[in-house]
């Protein structure tokens, strides 16, 4: 199809090509104008007992500690926890991700600390959702340590490292917008062209009439 017949396709249904526009305008102004979204996030880490050895709980993080606190992410990232979460008030969406030592070369889950995310439309909404996910996590971890009889002196306890702190959610418009224009611009172009396409066929079959036999009657097709 040359540029000759696309113009003329485009043309011949300028309606399809306004309705594209109006949609496209529509979504650039909630792009422009977003609804107020705030991510809540802090850290948690799985400290070891107090030992006589070791008393500086957070210089002898070990890497079972990680498996243990994975294992515990893997409990509430099922059907059963999400479930258990969403009783507990926990709505929109969220996220525990495990931390490493931030670097390439430590394997994944060495360290034993937990981020935990979340996105509400206002900050007191995203604070409660994470404060709410630390608390389940906390009782996962001390039943998990129950059903295994550990002693309360030898147990693993959560510790919040960075407190629950909700900031506005802030993207880039200009590019948000861009990317609806380009949307829009090629689903008008693309509808267009397709709806020219099966109205000229149409069009064609019809006015080749109802095939016969050789009896003279019509059928359809």
């Amino acid at each position: 199809m040359s540029p000759g017949n696309v113009a003329d396709a485009l043309i011949r249904r300028w309606y399809i090509v306004v309705v594209a526009l109006l949609l496209t305008a529509a979504g650039g102004y909630h792009v422009y104008r977003p609804a107020s979204q705030y991510a809540g996030s802090a850290v948690v880490v799985l400290k070891p007992p107090v030992t006589g050895n070791q008393p500086n709980q957070l210089a002898n993080l070990q890497p079972p500690l990680a498996v243990v606190s994975y294992a515990v992410i893997q409990q509430l990232e099922s059907p059963a926890g999400q479930k258990e979460l969403s009783s507990a008030g926990v709505r929109g969406t969220y996220h525990l991700v495990p931390r490493n030592s931030g670097t390439s070369a430590t394997p994944r889950y060495l360290i034993p600390s937990l981020q935990v995310q979340s996105q509400a439309s206002g900050p007191d909404a995203a604070e409660t959702a994470v404060r709410r996910i630390i608390e389940i996590y906390t009782q996962h971890v001390e039943a998990l340590q129950t059903a295994q009889g550990v002693p309360s002196a030898s147990r693993i306890t959560p510790t919040v490292l960075v407190a629950p702190s909700a900031a506005k959610v802030l993207g880039t418009k200009s590019r948000a917008l861009a990317g609806v224009a380009m949307l829009g611009g090629a689903g008008g172009i693309i509808g267009a062209l397709w709806f020219d396409q099966y109205a000229l066929r149409r069009r064609t079959k019809n006015a080749r009439g109802p095939r016969r036999h050789a009896g003279g009657i019509p059928v359809a097709g």
